[in-house]
């Protein structure tokens, strides 16, 4: 394996920013664009890129990159169609596994991939390890809201399908740790995603977690708002909402489907009639800003929580602005120490366990 670019020495590793440039739908020159725009706005960022150099090499030159990023060369790719029974076999030559290496050896404090979820989760467990009281890793992401800050946290947005009682506790405690760190909210209030809001309704496990998950909040220094519903993802009555990774992806779906409905049958209808397009020309501001608001490209990067250290999932299907996005989201956890913060705020939370945070940082 080979390197080329800047040198480390003397960096915080944990500051540094491990990329995988091989995985997503739209290959490596996508990941290196999106790249470029982030480092216009975060200049001198220390970044690790792992790919097939003979690819990456013209595409640094190209966005003026060469010599600003660690090259660090890997021949093979995790494709978007491998098992991943298979990619923990045979994947140690890939750029996923380079990337998680790196986290992994101390060289870089957080990976970001637009690869394959399955195997990105696999080798992550694999090679990072959970948290200690974590079970089930999650992964979480970002809704737009009519909150203040714009965006709900959603998780488990599809790492495992299941989750009984005591995972959905834990998930309630790591999403309250992100949107503390993404939102910078003091007392995030949390809601249990539900078929109703009333105590009688739901799985049996759901019951539980609502006792348990209520019973953590003042220990945990959150507000339980109990259970929520399907049209609370978008609202205003909590800002995190926790749920089994098969509900929390189907909605993550479906709501991705709907947006794009509403996108395409409100451009079809501006474009039906001249008045109608003059009426589009009259509200292109605030068609604008609408669109701007309602954007997953802004928001995109689901996080692996429950890991001890921070792992971001981009879109595989993400556009350079997409990339760039998930990359600010990783500078923003590393500069904050996330991953401490998470692994601090479990300790001090979990009914087992009596740790606190550190002390004058809050996780």
């Amino acid at each position: 394996m080979t390197q080329t670019g800047t040198t480390l020495t003397g960096t915080d590793t944990s500051r540094v920013l491990s990329i995988d440039a091989m995985g997503g739908d739209n290959g490596p020159a996508t990941v290196v664009a999106g790249l470029a725009l982030f480092l216009k706005k975060k200049p001198g960022t220390q970044v690790i890129l792992h790919g097939r150099a003979s690819e990456l090499t013209p595409l640094l030159a190209k966005h003026g990159l060469a010599g600003k990023v660690t090259l660090r060369d890997a021949t093979d790719v995790v494709t978007m169609h491998d098992k991943p029974s298979l990619v923990l076999r045979q994947g140690k030559a890939t750029s996923m596994w380079s990337a998680i290496e790196a986290v992994r050896n101390g060289e870089a404090g957080v990976v970001v991939s637009c690869g394959n979820t399955g195997g990105l989760m696999a080798m992550s467990m694999l090679r990072l390890r959970k948290v200690d009281g974590v079970n089930r890793p999650a992964i979480a992401c970002l809704w737009p809201s009519r909150n203040p800050q714009g965006f709900n946290v959603m998780l488990d947005a599809g790492a495992d399908i299941r989750a009984d009682q005591d995972d959905l506790l834990i998930y309630a405690l790591m999403g309250t740790s992100y949107a503390r760190n993404a939102f910078d909210l003091k007392r995030p209030r949390v809601g249990l995603l539900n078929v109703g809001t009333e105590e009688h309704k739901g799985r049996a496990e759901l019951k539980v977690a609502h006792e348990l998950i209520g019973t953590a909040a003042t220990k945990g220094d959150f507000e339980y708002v109990g259970f929520v519903e399907g049209g609370n993802l978008p609202g205003d009555v909590c800002d995190v909402i926790v749920t089994d990774g098969f509900t929390g992806n189907v909605a993550l779906k479906t709501g991705e489907g709907i947006a794009n409905l509403i996108s395409d049958l409100l451009r079809s209808s501006l474009r039906k009639t001249p008045l109608s397009m003059l009426g589009a020309l009259l509200a292109r501001g605030a068609l604008r800003a609408l669109k701007k608001r309602v954007d997953p490209r802004r928001v995109n990067g689901g996080v692996f929580l429950g890991l001890t250290k921070t792992v971001i999932k981009s879109h595989g299907s993400a556009d350079a602005t997409g990339v760039a996005a998930a990359i600010s989201l990783a500078y923003r956890l590393a500069e904050q120490g996330f991953s401490e913060k998470l692994a601090a705020r479990l300790a001090g939370a979990l009914p087992h366990d009596t740790g606190t945070s550190p002390k004058g940082e809050s996780a």
